[in-house]
């Protein structure tokens, strides 16, 4: 994600928190520029400290998101912070996203699933119309406001399940363009193409940027940012790229350049810190469902990438 947003504009600054010591240690031996690292020992308040308690490691990055921002806009001198899951990958500058906003004078900017189809049916009920991916806040009260309300409702619910209207961080946003004036919906089709609404859209690529076209009406975009949600690296070399359908296209134009992209990272880190490899997982065998997942996707070879030699 750093990598390709540096590529395609150096009007930004990252701040990356680390979330263990070894994330830690790694970013501070990489030097980045435009990075400033941000260890737990910073951030966490004993608001936080109490709720890790009892949240899983995912839960408990899901609940941070607005502490997060809320830490960057009290400590940092920004006129607007934005959020960025660490599975994205941009094509083109996100600056665009950002002045859409500030163009329709709004404070606060929220991105859609835009489910297809069938991921729909099932997908946003439980995950809810809003994906917090990508996710804006001015330094100003109104934002500010929302941001608040945002932060203590994950600190009291976090968790990766559905239940009574909530799920992770991301349900909370469902209710924020009936409720708050000053938030605003991404129209910018390039901004969250994701593995669960491909199948709305067609792609051409040239030599600097990635074209998409809305399928129903054509109209033309360029791709803003992919966000590989699911994509697991394998002990065997292998990759797992989930179970949304996904063309041998897409696969080709997206997923193999990003997978290269990763193993040369993978490289540079090994050499920095060998303990790193110990991140990369086993298939999950750990009950009947999984063990006949795996043998679906070994057997029929189904979202499973080589990820390298």
């Amino acid at each position: 994600m750093y990598e390709s947003l540096k590529e395609k504009t150096q009007n930004f600054h990252l701040y990356i928190f680390a979330f263990d010591d070894l994330t830690l240690d790694i970013l501070q031996k990489l030097k980045l520029d435009y990075v400033t690292v941000v260890s737990l020992g910073e951030f966490e308040t004993s608001e936080l400290i109490e709720v890790k308690k009892n949240r899983s490691v995912a839960e408990y990055c899901w609940t941070c998101t607005p502490s997060i921002v809320s830490y960057i806009l009290n400590n940092y001198d920004v006129p607007h912070c934005t959020y960025v899951d660490a599975d994205l990958y941009f094509y083109s500058d996100p600056s665009v996203l950002v002045s859409e906003m500030e163009e329709n004078s709004k404070s606060v900017l929220i991105t859609e699933h835009r489910f297809s189809i069938l991921p729909k049916l099932y997908g946003e009920k439980r995950a809810g119309r809003f994906c917090v991916q990508f996710i804006t806040f001015l330094k100003e009260e109104k934002s500010i406001q929302v941001l608040e309300r945002w932060r203590k409702q994950c600190i009291n619910w976090c968790f990766a399940r559905y239940e009574e209207g909530k799920f992770g961080d991301q349900k909370y946003l469902d209710d924020w363009p009936l409720t708050y004036p000053n938030v605003h919906i991404l129209q910018h089709q390039g901004g969250g193409i994701a593995p669960w609404n491909l199948t709305q859209y067609s792609f051409s690529k040239d030599k600097n940027s990635i074209k998409g076209k809305v399928r129903k009406n054509s109209v033309e975009f360029n791709v803003v940012f992919f966000h590989f949600q699911y994509v697991k690296l394998m002990k065997d070399g292998s990759c797992d790229i989930g179970w949304y359908y996904i063309s041998p296209v897409i696969k080709k134009m997206f997923y193999e350049p990003y997978l290269k992209k990763i193993n040369d990272i993978e490289t540079r880190i090994l050499n920095l810190d060998v303990s790193y490899k110990t991140g990369i997982t086993s298939f999950n065998t750990d009950n009947l469902k999984n063990v006949t997942k795996t043998a679906f996707k070994r057997i029929f070879g189904y979202n499973i990438l080589k990820f390298k030699d």
